[in-house]
């Protein structure tokens, strides 16, 4: 990654301390950055058009003479105003420039220039307002395809054009070509001068495609090359050997017969952690699918071989659940399960962490308090981590780092289905299980989508439910009104006449709905404690409705609960849904799912249809991909990965496919990717894991 002239931005003309600060904050410090800063959309302003050729309401360029000296006038409010006449041989051009009152002093009758903007019709002629323009000859920003990057405050797009301009000119010709000859030809690349050259300044929009396609193929061969010798690594760790205590010796012990995917997903750590090398194995099933119960296997088999177990669980409600089912199942084994969050303090926490350290504990159930300070284990053999979206990398590796000499094993559990090429990226270090099968005596969830005029009736329905002794959970996509922030502080592109935000329908609901009925809300900004009070309240059947958002996709198991209206379905993604209708269903009532949407589209409406016709979690994920992208698998970039600067999980598929079979054959030649062809490659591969230190040490 050496390259020469690579200056930090601070150093050169136009730059600065101030503006180097802001540009900081887009990741950007020296020349070399902004090389691999890559822009998010083009404008095509190729085609300069007369006045008469303007296509009313849209961008464009439309090159004029300026006809008389500008006129600056004030109008209410101190607004100034800047109007400057131009002509060509086809008509007349008006612009109006606001606040901008030096350029009376710019035009001058004769000279020309071109003018980008948003063109209005006016008779004969045509107007801008605050148009781009350049005077003809020197044209920098239109004429060409104009790359559009990534802001933020103070930045603007033409500083970044000619950083940009800079950095590929300088430094584009000294990049180390990464990717092997035979694997250019193979897959029809090109070089990686003319990519970066056509990333940022595409002469064409075939030049772009080549350049973006042997972009993304790079930098998924690199994420590749690097899990595969990230899992060929692990594969070579000593592990700690288990007990070989088979399924069958478990299964005997539970109180219901596995499914055949149980069994297969028990075999597979059976066969782990008697290998004598380490697990590192992701169990994955949709809601319901008894992943706990292959998980207990693990646990058990782990204590019988004199070792400890920790479950981290991303909330203290799921590991309240955990901490209940293990002391159910295996507390007749005499195996002692313990609950540690950060609930648990004084005396008590202080008596549990001394029967840890003593190895008195064998089963260790929790939150991050797993693996925060004082925590010590005896001997621990093995972290489970259940829903991995919801833990970085760093996290497990912490918890990990609990072991001895000899890192424990690791079983991720995940309820979020993932297509399986997506998943073999995602979780390209592990070992992936999955549980395709339900157990038997699931009820099945009935799926309806609803518009706006269906909404008394399904007040009523609610009445009917609650009437009945069952709850119900109500969720909603925002937690304020009037189209504000949403959980993950993105402003709503919503109206607020269309969004049902939590506290304010909560309220609603409660004094002139269901004035009679217990309704409670809850939500990701509540301090965890009242979160926590709110869910058990529901739990325990003192809360009849519960408003909610998706902070519920992953919680509770409350069997009474047979209802799940969701608000502004079509906000969500089809895997999302499928979540959230797990909830429900988990008892012997028969149990509902009702997606409310006022949206118009039918395409918005033949989506949510989806969840109506299947209930088979990888099928949804797969359309989920198909129409909204990999957003909703990774939230905020919780999977691990290094982040992808160029390529989609999603839109790239193909691409990734043939990156895969490239980067495989390379590690399969060279696992170190230590000989000299491939060094180049190598460096790239550090440079992308250069926060994951297992990958060469």
């Amino acid at each position: 990654m050496e390259q020469r002239n690579n200056v930090a931005l601070s150093s050169l003309s136009g730059v600065g301390p101030v503006r180097s600060g802001k540009l900081a904050k887009l990741g950007l410090e020296r020349l070399s950055d902004v090389l691999w800063h890559f822009p998010l959309r083009y404008e095509d302003r190729r085609k300069v058009y007369t006045v008469r050729e303007a296509p009313e309401g849209q961008m464009c360029c439309v090159k004029a003479m300026v006809a008389q000296l500008p006129q600056l006038s004030r109008v209410r409010s101190g607004i100034e105003l800047v109007k400057v006449r131009c002509v060509d041989d086809t008509g007349v051009l008006n612009l109006t420039f606001f606040h901008q009152s030096y350029l009376r002093h710019t035009f001058s009758p004769g000279d020309q220039y071109v003018f980008y903007g948003k063109v209005e019709r006016q008779g004969r002629g045509i107007s801008m307002v605050n148009p781009l323009f350049e005077k003809e000859g020197e044209e920098k920003y239109t004429g060409r395809i104009v790359p559009v990057y990534p802001l933020t405050a103070g930045v603007h797009n033409a500083l970044l054009m000619n950083l940009a301009q800079l950095a590929v000119e300088q430094l584009a010709p000294t990049v180390e070509e990464v990717l092997p000859l035979w694997v250019r030809e193979e897959y029809h690349l090109c070089q990686q001068e003319f990519a970066l050259q056509n990333i940022h300044f595409p002469q064409s929009f075939e030049g772009l495609e080549w350049a973006r396609r042997r972009l993304i193929f790079e930098e998924l061969l690199t994420l590749t090359c690097g899990l595969a010798m990230l899992k060929g690594r692990r594969q070579h760790f000593d592990g700690l050997r288990l007990a070989p205590h088979s399924p069958e010796e478990f299964q005997s012990l539970l109180p219901f017969i596995p499914t055949d995917a149980q069994r297969r997903a028990m075999e597979d750590i059976f066969h782990d952690v008697t290998s004598g090398q380490s697990m590192n194995r992701l169990v994955q099933g949709d809601v319901g699918s008894g992943k706990t119960a292959v998980a207990a296997y693990g646990a058990w088999v782990t204590a019988l071989s004199g070792m400890q177990c920790a479950l981290m669980a991303p909330t203290e409600l799921l590991a309240e659940q955990h901490y209940r089912t293990l002391s159910t199942l295996l507390g007749p084994s005499g195996i002692r399960v313990e609950l540690l969050t950060g609930s648990v303090k004084g005396a008590g926490r202080k008596k549990l962490l001394q029967a840890l350290a003593s190895g008195d504990v064998q089963v260790l159930v929790g939150t991050h308090a797993l693996f925060s300070q004082g925590v010590e284990y005896h001997r621990l053999g093995l972290v489970i981590a259940d829903e991995q979206h919801r833990f970085g990398v760093a996290q497990r590796g912490a918890l990990a780092a609990k072991g001895g000499e000899i890192p424990p094993h690791v079983l991720v559990m995940s309820a979020t289905p993932i297509p399986r090429t997506l998943a073999l990226m995602i979780y390209g270090d592990m070992e992936v299980s999955i549980i395709d099968q339900l157990p038997p005596g699931r009820t099945p969830v009935s799926t309806y989508v609803v518009g706006e005029d269906k909404r008394q009736r399904m007040y009523g329905f609610v009445r009917t439910q609650v009437g009945q002794g069952r709850q119900v959970y109500l969720v909603c996509p925002a937690v304020e009104e009037n189209g504000g922030e949403d959980e993950e502080g993105q402003t709503s592109l919503f109206p607020a006449m269309d969004l049902k935000a939590v506290t304010t329908y909560a309220k609603h609901l409660q004094e002139q709905v269901f004035p009679d009925l217990k309704v409670g809300f809850v939500h990701g900004k509540m301090k965890s404690k009242d979160k926590e009070a709110i869910m058990s309240a529901f739990a325990a059947g003192e809360i009849q409705v519960l408003v909610s958002t998706t902070v519920i996709e992953v919680g509770v198991d409350v069997p009474n609960a047979t209802l799940m209206i969701v608000e502004n379905a079509d906000r969500f993604g089809l895997s999302q849904l499928h979540q959230l209708r797990g909830r429900v269903g988990r008892g012997k009532h028969e149990s509902y799912c009702v997606l409310v949407t006022a949206s118009r589209s039918e395409t918005a409406r033949q989506r949510l249809r989806v969840l109506t016709q299947t209930t088979d979690g990888f099928q949804i994920a797969q359309e989920d991909l198909r129409l909204r992208g990999p957003g909703d698998f990774f939230g905020q970039r919780q999977h691990g990965l290094p982040q992808l600067k160029v390529a989609d999980f999603a839109s790239d598929l193909e691409v990734l496919n043939q990156a895969r079979q490239a980067a495989q054959a390379l590690v399969d030649g060279d696992p170190d990717l230590t000989q000299a062809q491939h060094l180049p490659l190598r460096r790239r591969v550090e440079h992308m894991f250069r926060d994951n230190p297992d990958i060469f040490h």
